[in-house]
């Protein structure tokens, strides 16, 4: 149930007016106030350090950036996947395996990538032109902490696969099996992990540099 504006606008005012939380919820008790509202009420405004109340920021607003910051991580994943998995098989073309006789499903794997991109790259983008708009008109949500989270999830992620490269890519250079075949593979890893751990990271630098919210 929505809460009353009177009830909000009093719990601003005395918060305003420097009374203790205490003071306010003992107050509406007394007036006859459910419990559950007064709680809610006084949970609206942030426990902070201010001349004035500071309003927490809505709940659905909260979950709505949350979601937002999780589709275009999922979106992200799909496209970054599905882009490596067509240059895998176009080097497949490119550099056939002598080992491997027959690739009954190659022209499947290309056509499923394919499905794959034009559903969800344009997915990625709205999304992230949506973020990019609500940037722009509120400079500070660069520091919220639902983009920071979504920023370390990602720069964790690629930083984890691109050591796995490096790794792989020692392993075989010691073993000699470095094949061009193999070695474009690896590139093409690295070369999406990369992008993205770089623009990651430059997001998270500038966005040190607002308060977080």
């Amino acid at each position: 149930m929505a809460l009353s504006e009177s009830l909000l606008q009093f719990v601003k005012e005395s918060l305003g007016r420097g009374l203790s939380r205490d003071q306010i919820q003992d107050a509406l008790l007394q007036a006859g106030w459910p419990s559950d509202q007064v709680q809610r009420a006084l949970g609206s405004y942030a426990a902070v350090e201010f001349p004035v109340p500071v309003p927490h920021p809505p709940v659905a607003a909260a979950g709505r950036e949350r979601a937002t910051y999780l589709l275009l991580l999922v979106t992200l994943a799909i496209s970054s996947f599905n882009f490596g998995s067509l240059l895998f098989e176009l080097i497949n073309r490119a550099f056939p395996d002598p080992a491997s006789v027959t690739r009954p499903f190659t022209l499947e794997a290309v056509r499923w990538s394919v499905a794959s991109l034009v559903v969800t790259f344009p997915i990625f983008l709205y999304v992230l032109l949506l973020i990019d708009r609500q940037v722009q008109a509120d400079p500070l949500k660069r520091a919220s902490r639902h983009r920071q989270s979504a920023t370390y999830v990602a720069l964790v992620l690629t930083a984890a696969i691109l050591i796995g490269v490096f790794i792989t890519l020692v392993y075989n250079l010691l073993g000699g099996d470095l094949t061009a075949r193999f070695l474009l593979k690896a590139l093409t890893v690295a070369g999406i992990s990369g992008a993205i751990f770089i623009i990651g990271l430059r997001d998270l630098r500038r966005s040190e540099a607002q308060p977080e919210t």
